[in-house]
């Protein structure tokens, strides 16, 4: 597995750039050809067959890469710290600590250590985000109702 951690650099102009281009190319060719399940790359004189998923993945990861962002890839199984969750919730470690205690996420501990699934974390993240969504559309239609300009 790889490590989370260990998030890469910030792609530089040059790399955005050919990020981007090969992002709309890889793209289109996903597009135009639906039914391919694999695909051939060539790579200094070697030939490689990817699954289709390895390419929708890539152009994932070039799209972000064209955006200047930095890109870290961890399985769906994979296991967390508490520092890892907390940087990929964006909260302080004692903050996710307390969200853990009080039973908002599932964990399981190794020895003294709590770890997080990737996929509970997310499953959290959704709903998280769908609160502050409701609790924003909420505010909104109160807004409209008070005649605020909303």
């Amino acid at each position: 597995m790889s490590n989370p951690s260990s998030i890469s650099p910030l792609p530089d102009a040059q790399s955005v750039h050919l990020a981007l281009e090969s992002s709309a190319a890889l793209a289109r060719l996903l597009r135009d050809h639906p039914e391919q399940d694999r695909a051939h790359v060539r790579m200094d004189g070697t030939d490689l067959i990817l699954p289709r998923q390895a390419i929708e993945l890539l152009r994932g990861l070039l799209s972000e890469m064209a955006q200047g962002n930095a890109v870290t890839i961890l399985p769906v199984h994979a296991e967390l710290t508490t520092q890892e969750a907390a940087n990929l919730l964006n909260v302080s470690r004692p903050h996710l600590v307390k969200l853990l205690e009080e039973g908002q996420l599932a964990f399981s501990k190794v020895g003294t250590h709590r770890r997080i699934s990737l996929s509970e974390l997310k499953a959290y993240k959704v709903r998280r985000d769908e609160q502050s969504e409701a609790a924003l559309q909420a505010l909104a239609d109160q807004a409209q109702a008070h005649d605020m300009g909303y």
